[in-house]
């Protein structure tokens, strides 16, 4: 019966508040709403709350007045108010409506209309919410920091002053709600946030880990937790090197408008001259543009072999002092319509540049068409896109990074790979085009390309073929250019039939157009066009069958097959292997019409080509998969072969095609809970050779304890030389924690091929999800860097709110 009444009471309440609320609002709003009143306007909008720019919502159990101020008590329920896209509850709320000042006290709550939450025992506002004062004041954003003091003035609207104040970026109670004691905190006599500047002020600044003090400063400084961004300095990167000794990076963020900023970041050196990076980002209405850059003015330096005596002579600087310095932009602009468009533009003066300075992240996939691992692409590029069409056109050129011959005396005298091996491409146009409706009862698709690739530099294998490579010497041959024109036409239709075998006839028809110049003129061949021309027609066969087994699982086999024949196309000798050089073989490639990656390579004859499929699924997601296939034709390809780069006059396949069987493909998945998963595929030839294959696999237990390994091999190259490509790499990763927020990590990469370490570490890490922290033993061993290996402690750090150092460096090189 209690409850009900004051049921009774609260409703009762309500009508009377609700009925008075346009008056208390009207003077809360310093009388401006009586002189709208007077003048014809639209009704104003209610907010996100439902109440209108001057309306005032009240819940309470009594209400009183004492001359201007109107008092409102809650009981344990505290009053509720809402007005202005804000809330307030307090055990007692008191408004003034003669000085339009509100005071509420006991249990203080206030929430702002961006979601930060202000705790107090007692809160002072005016009616405009640009002044006030708090006692026992505490404040929690919305990214979970908070910020508490003993009392807290608000000076103006942006302005609030805090006495005896502690800030941290960690949760202050635990999952049952119980206090402890924050990982990392700033305690100050005064602290000022100042939301114009979007910035927290300290005095007499004490910084505490796990509340013990460790640094004073009398003055700091950082940006208020709600910004995205803010100028000042970043978490400064410590590094090590042989060749430049000790290194360290003070980035500083420079914010030039919310759609602007620049990263000022130099790299000081113990033993090598400074190193200035830059960075420059702008944010347009239908595009980004992101420029960085770096320079220096240094010698070159590492472990060289200056006297040629075959022994390495130390870590020195060599040669003269010249800049050296890296580009790297790129744009993407998307306006209203259907075309876009972006460029890239990525230079560097040194092969090394980025090795011997730890520039981060430096291969980046942005722009049409991406650049390899250590290689940089520069392009141009627009796009159509509709529904039914797609259209693109585009021009590059690359600069290699990438080490043609590795040194045996010391890494500082690679051979690396020179940019004139590499083509200038452009024009490079892609089109395709689809009806609206099918045709004959399938799809119709129309394809066409383009491209036009200019060469400085002699290449023979493998783009020239076996036939037209001289056996003689080939410096002063001029490169190789070629225009191609293609234009493909592919109808296909599916159909079920009762018993669920899905057939898919289709038929395609394709047409090329090359014009090839500047062949070697001792292999007596001429320049000119040529013209080839393959008609395939074929039909896909698959039959999906499902099984329960037991209660909570299925077993499903799909046995498919495709049958096709080809016209045999006019493999003119004169035609270049500029995009097909190499096939991955797979699940998705092996039932392709056309399975080399570009257009010069193309089959023909006819193929058979069969796999099947199980997959295994069990109840929370569970599941196992695994297929295998091969393809058959009715003779070799003798084409498909190609000449080693270093002994022209030695074939191998690289493609695992140019038999009349072609390699078996074994590919598979598996995640036996939610906590493993792993991915496998492998390419096997008819003696039981792996060719290719890589494994992944990945495990979580706990909340944050995970470990990672994967191995890929590449052993498509059977023939010994100097430019074998053959590799082998095992990677391992994870971290263990043992004692509550205690734990190690460690990760290495081995290259198997080479037999050794090229990367490893193992350290000691703190991470309680608002504070990471890892220090430990590092050693690199690659290959590329100039000055060798490199050893020695690593640090890495990761502070909520403040930023990180040591982390998403890009680390593969």
């Amino acid at each position: 019966m209690q409850s009900e009444r004051r049921r009774f009471r609260t409703a009762a309440l309500r009508r009377r508040l609700l009925a008075g609320v346009g008056v208390v609002a009207l003077v809360a709003s310093g009388g401006a709403a009586w002189a709208q009143q007077a003048q014809p306007a639209q009704p104003p909008q209610p907010g996100p709350d439902g109440l209108g720019p001057n309306a005032v919502y009240i819940e309470a159990d009594s209400t009183t007045r004492t001359g201007d101020t109107i008092t409102a008590n809650g009981g344990e329920e505290r009053v509720l108010a809402r007005f202005r896209n804000t809330t307030l509850r307090a055990g007692e709320v008191a408004y003034d409506l003669n000085q339009g000042i509100a005071s509420a006290r006991d249990r203080v709550e206030f929430t702002d209309p961006d979601g930060n939450q202000i705790f107090a025992s007692l809160l002072q506002i005016d009616s405009d919410l640009r002044a006030g004062v708090a006692v026992d004041f505490a404040t929690r954003f919305r990214n979970g920091a908070s910020l508490m003091a003993a009392t807290a003035v608000r000076r103006g609207e942006n302005l609030n002053e805090l006495n005896y104040a502690i800030f941290t970026p960690c949760p202050i109670c635990d999952e049952a709600g119980n206090t402890r004691q924050p990982s990392i905190s700033i305690q100050a006599e005064k602290v000022v946030q100042d939301e114009g500047l979007r910035a927290i002020l300290y005095r007499n600044a004490v910084f505490r880990v796990g509340g013990v003090p460790v640094f004073y400063l009398p003055v700091f400084s950082h940006p208020d937790p709600t910004v995205e961004r803010a100028s000042g300095f970043l978490v400064p990167i410590p590094s090590y090197d042989e060749g430049r000794g000790y290194s360290l990076e003070v980035p500083y963020l420079q914010v030039i408008s919310p759609s602007e900023d620049w990263l000022i970041s130099p790299q000081f050196n113990t033993d090598v001259a400074p190193f200035m990076n830059l960075q420059w980002r702008r944010r347009f209405s239908d595009g980004t543009i992101v420029l960085r850059g770096g320079y220096t003015y240094e010698r070159n330096f590492g472990d060289f072999d200056i006297d040629n005596d075959g022994d390495v002579d130390g870590n020195v600087r060599f040669g003269d002092q010249t800049s050296r310095s890296y580009f790297l932009g790129q744009g993407a602009f998307d306006p209203a319509g259907p075309w876009r468009w972006g460029f890239t533009a990525e230079r560097t003066s040194d092969k090394t540049l980025f090795d011997r300075y730890d520039v981060r992240d430096p291969y980046q996939d942005n722009g049409l068409y991406y650049g390899d691992q250590r290689r940089l692409i520069s392009q141009l590029y627009a796009e159509r896109q509709t529904e039914r069409s797609y259209v693109s056109i585009a021009a590059f050129s690359i600069q290699s990074l990438r080490v043609k011959e590795f040194s045996p005396v010391t890494p500082a005298l690679n051979i690396f790979e020179s940019d004139g091996d590499l083509p200038f491409v452009g024009p490079l146009v892609e089109a395709r085009w689809e009806p609206d409706g099918p045709v004959l009862g399938g799809r119709l698709r129309l394809r066409g390309s383009a491209v036009a690739l200019t060469r400085d530099t002699y290449i023979g294998s493998p783009v020239l073929r076996p036939e037209l490579i001289p056996g003689g010497p080939t410096a002063g041959l001029p490169g190789v250019d070629s225009r191609r024109v293609s234009g493909q036409v592919e109808w296909r239709r599916a159909m079920i039939t009762a018993m669920g075998v899905r057939f898919e006839p289709f038929v395609d028809l394709r047409a090329d157009l090359y014009s090839v110049s500047e062949l070697p003129p001792m292999m007596g061949v001429d320049d000119g066009a040529i013209t080839r021309s393959r008609a395939t027609a074929g039909v896909d066969l698959s039959w999906p069958l499902i099984r329960r087994i037991g209660q909570d699982a299925d077993l499903i086999l799909e046995p498919m097959a495709q049958l096709s024949a080809s016209t045999n196309p006019d493999r003119d000798v004169r035609i270049p292997n500029e995009d097909s050089p190499a096939l991955e073989l797979d699940e998705s490639s092996l039932f392709r019409v056309d399975r080399f990656p570009g257009y010069d390579q193309i089959e023909g004859g006819i193929r058979l080509t069969t796999g099947a499929r199980a997959t295994l699924r069990w109840s929370g997601g569970r599941q196992a998969s695994l297929f295998v296939g091969r393809s058959f034709r009715e003779d070799d390809e003798p084409a498909f072969l190609t000449p080693v780069p270093d002994a022209p006059a030695q074939l191998y396949d690289p493609s695992g095609l140019s038999s009349d069987a072609s390699d078996w493909v074994v590919q598979g998945s598996f995640s036996p809970s939610d906590g493993i998963r792993g991915w496998g595929h492998a390419t096997i030839d008819s003696s039981g050779d792996v060719r290719r294959a890589e494994i992944a696999v990945d495990g979580r237990w706990g909340r944050r304890n995970l470990a990672s390994a994967s191995y890929i091999v590449d052993r498509s190259n059977p023939l010994a030389g100097p430019e074998n490509r053959n590799y082998e790499f095992l990677q391992i990763s994870g971290q263990q924690f043992i004692y509550g927020n205690w734990g190690v990590a460690a990760s290495g990469i081995a290259d198997m091929e080479r037999d050794l370490i090229t990367r490893s570490e193992v350290g000691l890490l703190f991470d309680d999800d608002c504070f990471r922290f890892e220090i430990g033993w590092r050693r690199d061993n690659t290959q590329v860097r100039p000055s060798g290996p490199s050893e020695g402690i690593y640090i890495r750090l990761n502070l909520a709110t403040f930023g990180g150092t040591g982390y998403g460096q890009g680390d593969g090189r």
